[in-house]
């Protein structure tokens, strides 16, 4: 029988501060594929120090208030700790699809000739849209990645029913068939099951948090949840 594949486990950290990072990273360094770095919870956000500290791939997002995040100020602001992660040769930022094309060119441009990778996303916090909407959404986001290599698809809605969470799962296809990366799940709790689903269905990676007081996002999963999951599925 061959062995089941998987997508990435990245766990989603939220503190204050590089010290406060450190100690919840030690709790899943060795469990996580990826960690995001949640620069929008940081009082006094350093890329570099967490760079320093951190031996594990990073993902940092920087997520404006406009997106679900807590980020208030300019879009120039937001941008600039990013391109920093870049120069520091983190393994990925995060970048919305809804941000000015301008900043997301300037992130791409950083990148040129480096490791690092844009996770290019999009979420709906209240629904989850048609098919033929989220179908749209892909495409704008391929487009976007065209000819780069360098960009990874994420694609994050609210299911209300179990409809609207397979409506979700059915764009893994549509990717797979084009040969680009994405990861695409839904909030909520009839969109719990997607964060698992995606990892077994050709998506490129789900978020768990630290615990479900660290939760960044209505229905996440902690890793703890997760991994009995995977390790059901890999033993059945």
């Amino acid at each position: 029988m061959a062995q089941m594949t998987r997508g990435k486990i990245c766990v989603s950290l939220a503190g204050a501060d590089v010290a406060a990072l450190v100690v919840q990273a030690r709790q899943v360094a060795e469990r996580a594929d990826v960690i995001e770095v949640r620069l929008d919870s940081m009082s006094h956000p350093d890329v570099s120090a967490t760079c320093a500290a951190l031996d594990k791939p990073l993902l940092f997002t920087n997520r404006p208030s406009w997106e679900g995040g807590a980020f208030s100020g300019l879009e120039e602001q937001r941008i600039e700790p990013l391109l920093e992660a870049v120069w520091q040769q983190a393994a990925y930022v995060d970048c919305e699809l809804r941000a000015e094309s301008s900043l997301r060119g300037r992130l791409l441009e950083a990148m040129s000739g480096g490791p690092t990778r844009m996770i290019l996303s999009w979420h709906n916090f209240e629904s989850t849209p048609p098919q033929a909407e989220l179908e749209k959404v892909l495409a704008q986001m391929m487009k976007s990645g065209a000819g780069t290599g360098k960009v990874v698809g994420k694609i994050v809605t609210t299911a209300h029913s179990p409809e609207d969470a397979l409506r979700v799962l059915r764009l893994q296809e549509q990717a797979k068939a084009a040969n680009f990366p994405l990861s695409c799940f839904c909030m909520g709790e009839p969109g719990r099951i997607t964060r698992l689903a995606t990892l077994y269905l050709g998506g490129y990676m789900t978020y768990a948090c630290l615990n479900d007081a660290q939760a960044t996002a209505p229905g996440q999963l902690s890793l703890e949840q997760l991994q009995k999951l995977t390790a059901l599925l890999v033993a059945a």
